[in-house]
Order: C-alpha cells, then structure tokens, then sequence
C-alpha cells in the first residue's frame, strides 16, 4: 500500500511540474533575445489554419518552446557540465576550456573559405589600389587556438598553410608577422578578442613595419570599466566562468579625436574612441569605436603629419586603431563584410595612403564571412 502512495505522490509530482513547464511556455513572458548566446529568440508563432495545415505552427512552436523553455540557461550549464565531467567530452558546442582559457574548434583550415576572402581582397586592390601611390601591407590576426589546441590536445588547423596561402594570393602586400608578439594571455579568457592593453607590442610591430612612430606603453593610461565583461565564448560554452574586467587604453589625444561614421540612412554621426553608451551593450567589445561598423574615420587634429592610413578589419581593428593614431593625420576603418564595393568608392578616394589589410583567422577560415557584394 505505501508503494502504491509513493508511486501516486511520484506521478503527481511529474504531472504537476509537467503541467506548469507546460503553463509557462504557453503563458509566461517570453524572452525577446538571449544575451548569454548574443542571438535573438524564437517568438510564439500565429495560429492561423493556413500554419496548422502545412505544420509550420508546429515546426516554429517547436523552435519556440526550446528557445522559451523556463531556466533555459541554467538548464544549458548542467548539459553542459554533464557533458565536460559526467561524458568527459573535451568541448561543448565546439567551445573547449585550456588553461581558464576559452577557445574554438576552428578547423580544419578551409582553403575555399581563404580564397573567398583573398578574392574580395584582391577585388579590392584592382578597383582601387592598383594604379594608386598607397602603400600596402597585410597581416593576419592569429586566434587564441593557435596557442593554445595543440599544446592542450586539441585538433588544430594548419596556421602556417593559411598564412602561406595568404601571402601567395596577395603578393603585391608585404606581409607583417605579428605572431611572434602574441600569446594566449594576450586573450580575453571568454571572448575570441585581444585585450587592447595588452596589444601595444602589436601596434609598435605594425608601425614599426610601415615606418611610422611607434607607440609605447607609457603613452597611454589604463582604465578599467566597472561593468563585468563575459564574452562571446561565455555563452556558447554553457559553463560556469567568472567574469573579466575590460581595461581601455586613454590619453589627451584620443580623447581629441574626432571619430566619424554614418548612421542606417547614411547621414554622418560623431561618435568617440569609446563611446559610453556602449557601456550598455549586449557585447561591452561594443565600446571600442562603437563595435559594428562598415566605414567609421578617425582624424587626429595633433597630427604633425599629413599621412593617412585606412585599415581594412574585422571587429579585432577596432582596439588597435586607437593605437596607431598618434603617427597619422586620419585612419579610416573598411569593415568590407559590411559594405559594398560601390559604397566605398562614393566615401573616398585612394591616393598615397599606407594601407592595412588585417584580418584575424577566425575570419578568414569562415566560408560565410564575405557575402556581401
């Protein structure tokens, strides 16, 4: 007889949880996005007989209730643990932890995903650099895997291929290594980004090699932001990880600055090296020249000289521009993922400049990171 009570009390139970997971799905507040997995949620589909007979109400509910499903992240962290200590699985959503540092699988190398960056690249010079005076230079941002996977046991691409692979399709840039003034440390522990305080090393290599002033950690004071930063990796990996502090590098000159770009419309806005709004970003990187740009200028009204430099990036630029301001009179920053070939040739004109293709691996080995025409 107690069997059967503990057995109707069992029941009960699943039934009543079930019941209210159920009840908070259908009714509960839904989440507009996830700031942990830096993407949008999906939403409670519309009932309607047209989706109801082609089963589309059921594929988007589906969607719905996995993204919707109350204590989803922290149901995320213990998958993600049983997954680490209970199955022993060296990652989780491709996400591996080495030395308190977390880092991608990011392989093998994808030679196609290469040559579709190199393409656009050299589009770029046969459009604009070709018959130009401008002077230009290549380098390739190493991800935090290239110190890290093979030390730690982990699959690796073949870095010195992509870096070959490079230089071969791109021979009229001289090509700087800057691999040797990295390592792991040089890394946020959650986010795939340098830490700006840690990268002079990296500007005095690119100056040094495009015969400009080089920067010195004594020109520069550190601050750090009071707001704790997890990155990117935080959320993909699903695993109990403490948060960073982000420092910024400042000094008189930056703070003079006068930082450019063009709002959705395409009318001009100021901004700054670092924009305090950005302090309430989903992603706090964001408060480096404002995070996602396709064309922003930075004007140096200290300059002692005329030169100009513009830097083709990814997100990885937008801290170390701030670095090189000091020996040029302008930079412009070319995010060509985001803008088109037609839009660049209406903002300026390429005569004398030194140019900067500086592009991170993370990028390059992503078939999907230059789709833009």
């Amino acid at each position: 007889m107690e069997i059967k009570k503990i057995r109707a009390i069992g029941a009960g139970v699943l039934a009543a949880l079930w019941l209210s997971l159920s009840a908070w799905c259908w009714f509960g507040p839904s989440k507009a996005s996830s700031q942990a997995e830096r993407r949008p949620l999906a939403q409670m589909p519309e009932i309607t007989l047209e989706s109801l007979w082609n089963t589309e109400f059921m594929r988007d509910f589906e969607s719905y209730t996995l993204d919707q499903f109350p204590l989803r992240d922290r149901f995320r962290t213990l998958k993600a643990l049983f997954h680490n200590y209970g199955l022993l699985q060296k990652d989780n959503n491709g996400i591996y932890i080495a030395d308190g540092y977390a880092a991608k699988l990011d392989f093998p190398l994808n030679l196609t995903a290469v040559s579709g960056a190199t393409n656009r690249f050299q589009r770029v010079y046969d459009k604009y650099l070709k018959e130009s005076n401008c002077r230009i230079f290549l380098s390739v941002i190493p991800d935090k895997g290239y110190y890290l996977a093979e030390q730690y046991g982990y699959p690796t691409m073949d870095y010195d291929a992509m870096f070959s692979k490079v230089q071969e399709d791109l021979p009229w840039a001289e090509y700087i290594d800057i691999t040797g003034v990295l390592s792991a440390s040089d890394y946020y522990y959650t986010d795939t980004h340098w830490r700006q305080e840690n990268i002079i090393p990296v500007a005095s290599q690119l100056a040094e090699a495009m015969g400009v002033k080089t920067p010195k950690t004594g020109d520069f004071t550190v601050t750090a932001l009071a707001r704790p930063f997890y990155g990117v990796y935080y959320g993909q990996a699903a695993l109990p990880m403490p948060s960073e502090t982000m420092y910024i590098l400042e000094n008189e000159l930056l703070r003079s600055c006068i930082v450019s770009a063009f709002d959705t419309m395409g009318r001009p806005i100021n901004l700054n090296i670092y924009n305090d709004a950005d302090l309430e970003s989903a992603d706090l990187y964001d408060i480096f020249l404002s995070g996602v740009e396709g064309y922003l200028t930075i004007e140096n009204p200290q300059a002692d000289t005329d030169k100009e430099l513009v830097i083709f990036r990814d997100s990885f630029g937008s801290s170390i521009a701030p670095l090189l301001v000091q020996s040029y009179a302008k930079i412009t920053l070319v995010d060509i993922r985001y803008m088109s070939m037609d839009m660049l040739q209406r903002l300026m004109e390429f005569d004398s400049q030194d140019v900067l293709f500086l592009y991170s691996t993370l990028v390059l080995n992503n078939p999907d990171a230059f789709q833009t025409a």
